[in-house]
């Protein structure tokens, strides 16, 4: 095991420096000088002059990039053109809020689609399949940011029971774990969960459906045990594949909800990088492009070494 485990963490360090490499070439190779949002009108030659080399866009490519990736592994993610704040400062509390919604969303998108699995599987090919497969087709369909203004209009314009926007009142960004903040974390949650409770489902599903048609599960039926026993035979040879899936929506979930974010006003990860788009905030958008970048391998690496747990076969591939 731990050789496995310093296997996996070596093979993470290329991948790390050519994320690092893509996050980097990918930024500046976007049109636009990233300088001109906040350039004052008629600035003289000294101030542009001085402002480059302040944020070091007027060295080559190359030595931008050194430069930047040294600071980044002793973390320091350089400052926001538009706020002139530290970028780790500003990436910190959007991170750990988006995690908070992702966890949320994965949590409940886990659940259902868990449930949903289990009764598709276990009836593969009836009526029950037939439906819930449809409800995760639906699921994996739909829109999130649409279903979050759907949600919007119904529960806070029409019923008027949960906040349509913010992380609490008067804009707070202060989360606190009870229903006053909870309520603010329950719109965005659901929409972000349909489309992971949708894609868990149909693994679900399909995993316990090739699990139960093994020989072994009929050898488990022969010998007289429980179906109790038998669905944790079936949930142990399940749980790999659908330990994968989860990891890689919860990855998924914290950089890929940029329009929900947006939608609800959540300040996260997305909505940060919403805002580092329009502005043109590089050094904002390489700290937090990186920083999700790494959480995704970090995420990767994690399942990885679960699965090993699960399925001593893959500590020998």
């Amino acid at each position: 095991m731990l050789t496995y485990f310093l296997r996996r963490v070596l093979y993470t360090i290329p991948i790390a420096i050519g994320v690092s490499l893509v996050c980097f070439a990918l930024i500046h190779l976007a049109p636009g000088d990233p300088l001109s949002a906040v350039m004052p009108e008629g600035a003289s030659s000294e101030t542009i002059a001085s402002l480059r080399s302040f944020y070091g866009f007027d060295r080559p490519l190359a030595i931008q990039y050194l430069t930047w990736l040294t600071h980044v592994v002793t973390g320091d993610f350089g400052y926001s053109i538009m706020t002139r704040r530290a970028v780790l400062g500003e990436i910190g509390p959007a991170v750990f809020n988006s995690l908070m919604l992702g966890v949320a969303a994965v949590l409940i998108g886990f659940t259902v689609g868990l449930l949903l699995g289990l009764i598709a599987g276990y009836a593969a090919g009836s009526a029950r399949d037939r439906v819930v497969t449809s409800l995760a087709v639906a699921g994996v369909s739909v829109p999130h940011y649409w279903l979050g203004m759907v949600l919007i209009v119904i529960f806070a314009v029409n019923l008027g029971v949960l906040p349509a926007t913010g992380m609490g009142a008067g804009g707070s960004t202060n989360f606190a774990f009870d229903w006053e903040s909870l309520k603010y974390l329950v719109l965005p949650a659901i929409s972000l969960s349909v489309i992971p409770a949708g894609i868990i489902a149909r693994t679900v599903r399909g995993t316990v459906a090739e699990v139960l048609k093994q020989d072994f599960i009929q050898t488990l039926y022969a010998k007289g045990l429980s179906p109790r026993r038998i669905c944790l035979h079936v949930a142990k040879n399940a749980a790999p594949t659908v330990l994968a899936i989860i990891g890689l929506q919860l990855a998924q979930l914290l950089g890929g909800s940029i329009l929900v974010e947006t939608v609800f006003s959540w300040p996260g990860t997305g909505f940060l990088l919403n805002t580092a788009i329009f502005t043109r905030d590089l050094p904002v958008l390489q700290g937090t492009i990186l920083v999700l970048a790494m959480f995704f391998v970090f995420i990767n690496l994690i399942v990885d070494l679960i699965q090993s747990a699960f399925d001593p076969r893959i500590k020998r591939n």
